[in-house]
């Protein structure tokens, strides 16, 4: 474990304008709805009760990889108004998970109040897929396969089926994320994410805490 990051992801600062997000490292993420609403669900004693747009979000999230195969996939929860999870671009064969996961371990979701069920083809995962731009666009534009390009296919998607149940949903524009920078930021990050429901109560994304 002593070169799992090989020190080449030891950068200081959470948003490094000089890092190419395209490059294999793990990333925490985390997305917000539009004006913080509870499209998700609700905690309840410490457990997430997911709503049928947070399945949505729960599946839509684990076939991330499905669309973009050189993408692992680590801790991950759905909280009532935003989502947390650890993105790992890995291409090279390079980072090695702290704690390899898969849809149906850890990072399953609490209490469900059904299963996740089979969704279709989702074309708008694919970066190819995206719409062409003019030259000026496609310079400032997120790389394919980029985090940026990941997390819009994600939020694009959601929208898209969450629509059908409520026509108002939304995310917030931007997203957080944080290039993880070693062993102890990967557990500390995790933990924190596999916790977050209990955590509810005194979570800065609760509006009754501002």
């Amino acid at each position: 474990m002593t070169d799992l990051y090989r020190n080449k992801y030891r950068i200081p600062s959470a948003r490094a304008p000089w890092w190419d997000y395209g490059r294999d490292a793990a990333y925490f993420v985390t997305i917000c709805t539009k004006d913080r609403e509870h499209y998700f669900g609700e905690v309840e004693n410490g457990e997430m009760q997911l709503s049928d747009i947070g399945r949505i979000a729960h599946q839509c999230w684990h076939s991330i990889p499905d669309h973009f195969p050189f993408v692992q996939l680590d801790a991950f929860v759905v909280m009532p108004n935003h989502v947390h999870g650890i993105v790992i671009i890995d291409r090279a064969g390079s980072v090695e998970t702290l704690h390899a996961t898969s849809p149906h371990h850890a990072t399953s979701p609490h209490h469900a109040t059904s299963p996740p069920q089979p969704q279709p083809p989702i074309e708008t995962l694919h970066a190819t897929s995206l719409p062409p731009k003019n030259e000026q666009m496609a310079a400032i534009s997120p790389k394919s396969g980029s985090l940026p390009t990941i997390v819009r296919s994600y939020k694009s998607v959601v929208t898209k089926q969450a629509r059908t149940i409520h026509a108002d949903f939304a995310w917030q524009t931007r997203f957080h994320d944080h290039i993880i920078r070693d062993t102890d930021n990967h557990e500390r990050i995790r933990n924190y994410i596999l916790n977050n429901p209990q955590l509810w109560d005194k979570d800065k994304f609760n509006l009754q805490n501002q």
